[in-house]
């Protein structure tokens, strides 16, 4: 599915302010629970941290991605925040997270579902857009910055194809 039909404008946040992994998750719930208002922030906020009991999904470099299984959705939804301040995330590198990318799915996951997840895991780890993220002030900018970024690192096929 292409990204900005995973991510939304509202459920982009730029300079936010967390104290905490914990907090970093709160802040996503309130953004996934933006698509989605049937489900409680409360319990995205608990399958999430439940995923991250399960282990880190810190990314290195700077950049993280909780994601987790939620009943009752049938597409995949993501919400991304930029960090004023990086915080712990426990990565294995070591490094404090300024950018979370977090993302929903269904119980019940199929190929494109599995394809959501390995795209928005290869978007993240490209230093050039994780770079341009960094670089915006706003959210409409880190918004903007995320599509245009994922567009090269993930081309559309279909496009690729007729150019040739």
């Amino acid at each position: 599915m292409p990204l900005e039909q995973i991510i939304k404008p509202d459920g982009v946040l730029c300079n936010a302010t967390a104290r905490s992994k914990k907090h970093c998750l709160e802040i996503l719930s309130e953004l996934l629970v933006r698509s989605n208002p049937e489900i409680s922030s409360d319990v995205i906020f608990r399958c999430l941290n439940d995923r991250e009991r399960l282990g880190c999904t810190g990314l290195d470099r700077g950049a993280a991605f909780p994601h987790c299984r939620v009943a009752g959705i049938d597409t995949s939804i993501a919400a991304l925040i930029k960090l004023s301040e990086p915080v712990d995330f426990d990565a294995a590198d070591g490094d404090p997270v300024d950018l979370v990318f977090g993302m929903m799915v269904p119980m019940e996951l199929d190929d494109s579902h599995y394809a959501d997840i390995k795209m928005v895991t290869r978007v993240m780890a490209d230093e050039g857009l994780r770079s341009r993220l960094r670089g915006t002030n706003s959210s409409s900018d880190l918004y903007n910055a995320l599509l245009d970024g994922s567009a090269l690192v993930m081309p559309d096929p279909l496009r690729t194809a007729s150019a040739t």
